[in-house]
């Protein structure tokens, strides 16, 4: 009986052996394959290799035969990623700020099993991106999980949001008050995850970073929201919201060197209107949310850019940089 259970699981171990221990630079004979097989208790024949290997082939699997005078061997060519795409997935898990660095070694882990063992190690590479700061929340791998639930099912949810506090711990605001909103979509911005929802208490649309969000629950009341998710185009709004902080939409008038043209075009798209003033001077017209966000990258350009319109604008970043000028003193 054992030894009838044993050949049939013979089709399985081999497409393991294969996959997890061989590639093009390392095939494995047939005679290692018989050793390997019997070391598992499966009696093996060279002729039942031929035709097990043979079979698996037919079945899908691109094993190609190797031969060379020091006898060659079999390996798995084909597979689900290419070394190169692993490497970007990789790359783009340990960059991402907002997968904490438990889950981006196991999920890293979990990418070295698409590969044999002796490419595995060349998957395990550290990226080192300036100034990046990983995310601390080990709940937001399944945060994320649950709001694509809760938008498929159309349903509301609540949720504690988090800040830091003095002694650096993520605590959460509001003494621990639950939020309620209708989740519509999340948003990839600035490196970070975030969830746009739809608060019915102050009828508008906010954002809120998934990796500061905690304990998410799915109601059982639909979402509200549809007419104002409907008007919105999400491109155009997370181009205008600086940094994904909130703040009065407005058509800012700005005037700049020619030389800056690429600079506001990264910073707010294609649909910008720009408009010659002069050799070496350009006029912008865009659309933004006027925040904090938006007056720093302003100063961070100094006095190549001007605001022009409107006023209110034009008064309140004057007196934002006031205040800077104050502390400093």
């Amino acid at each position: 009986m054992a030894r009838a259970s044993g050949q049939k699981l013979k089709l399985l171990y081999l497409a393991k052996i294969l996959a997890e221990e061989t590639d093009e630079e390392h095939p494995i004979s047939t005679q290692e394959l018989i050793r390997r097989l019997e070391a598992l208790g499966i009696h093996s024949e060279r002729k039942s290799v031929y035709d097990d290997i043979a079979c698996l082939q037919q079945f899908g699997y691109d094993i190609l035969q190797l031969q060379s005078r020091q006898g060659g061997g079999y390996y798995m060519a084909g597979r689900e990623f290419e070394l190169a795409e692993l490497k970007l997935l990789v790359d783009a898990v340990q960059s991402s700020r907002f997968i904490t660095p438990k889950k981006s070694r196991e999920l890293i882990g979990k990418l070295e099993k698409l590969v044999s063992c002796h490419d595995a190690g060349k998957l395990r590479r550290q990226v080192h991106v300036v100034g990046r700061v990983k995310a601390e929340n080990e709940s937001v791998y399944y945060c994320i999980d649950a709001l694509h639930r809760a938008i498929q099912d159309n349903r509301q949810i609540t949720f504690r949001y988090l800040e830091w506090n003095e002694k650096g711990q993520l605590v959460p605001r509001r003494q621990g008050r639950l939020y309620r909103v209708s989740p519509w979509s999340l948003i990839w911005r600035e490196e970070n995850y975030y969830l746009l929802a739809w608060d019915e208490s102050a009828a508008m649309m906010k954002h809120y970073r998934v990796d500061k969000m905690a304990e998410v629950e799915e109601l059982l009341e639909g979402r509200q929201g549809q007419e104002a998710f409907d008007g919105l185009d999400l491109a155009v709004y997370a181009d205008k919201t600086f940094g994904m902080f909130g703040g009065r939409e407005e058509t800012v008038v700005l005037e700049l060197p020619t030389h800056l043209a690429g600079v506001v075009l990264d910073r707010f798209g294609r649909e910008v209107s720009l408009r010659r003033e002069g050799e070496n001077c350009l006029r912008a017209r865009a659309a933004v949310v006027v925040s904090e966000q938006f007056y720093g990258w302003l100063a961070g350009l100094g006095s190549q850019i001007r605001i022009m319109s409107p006023q209110w604008v034009r008064e309140e970043y004057c007196s934002r940089l006031q205040d800077i000028l104050k502390q400093h003193r």
